[in-house]
């Protein structure tokens, strides 16, 4: 297993970051507030989860270890698998995850894109005691918070992703505009912002820009 990778950012992608190390880029998958927290060029440490199949070996990347614990339990309940793990973590921090699975928080879950009502009924009968509390008493206030007032508004999570892949705030704020009737949308339909697909859509709309 590869634990960790560290080196230089040598590219940024909405979804990839690719460190080299040892003169070999390791393409990782990474969640928007992943990406947003590297600079190309730049040093960065990556705790990384290697996912085997058949067809593919693909290394996804978090801030910290516990990050990547926290994913590797969550696919240990059916139905989950990375891309949903990994998404899940792009909503949720690892401590709101914990509280929610512990208080049996629903609407926190189904507030992470793909997950429905019954879904997190499921996930939540499956996973309610491996993932345990969070972790010490400021990890918790922080959790509560982060539960009461639900995951943090995803005009910031784009932007700070759109930076982090070396746009200029303007063209990041028009950007982030450009696709808030889309957002707007899914909320309206009782969903959540798809921050991954809005990113995508914002580079679009940079791209044509230019």
């Amino acid at each position: 297993m590869i634990a960790f990778v560290s080196g230089p950012v040598a590219a940024l992608a909405p979804t990839t970051a690719v460190v080299e190390v040892g003169g070999v880029g390791m393409a990782v998958q990474c969640t928007p507030t992943t990406i947003a927290g590297l600079r190309v060029g730049e040093h960065a440490r990556l705790a990384t989860s290697l996912v085997v199949r058949e067809d593919s070996l693909t290394l996804y990347g978090f801030a910290d270890d516990d990050e990547r614990q926290v994913f590797e339990l969550l696919q240990t309940a059916s139905g989950v698998g990375p891309r949903l793990a990994q998404a899940m973590l792009g909503v949720h921090s690892p401590d709101a995850l914990r509280l929610a699975f512990s208080t049996g928080d629903e609407r926190a879950l189904t507030a992470v894109p793909g997950i429905g009502k019954k879904g997190a009924q499921k996930l939540l009968l499956e996973l309610k005691d491996k993932l345990g509390a969070p972790l010490g008493s400021s990890g918790l206030v922080g959790a509560q918070r982060a539960a009461a007032t639900g995951p943090a508004p995803w005009t910031e999570q784009l932007s700070a992703a759109l930076i982090g892949l070396g746009y200029a705030s303007r063209e990041a704020e028009e950007a982030v505009g450009a696709v808030t009737p889309q957002a707007e949308a899914a909320i309206a339909a009782g969903g959540s912002a798809p921050v991954p697909q809005l990113l995508r859509a914002a580079l679009q709309t940079l791209n044509r820009a230019r």
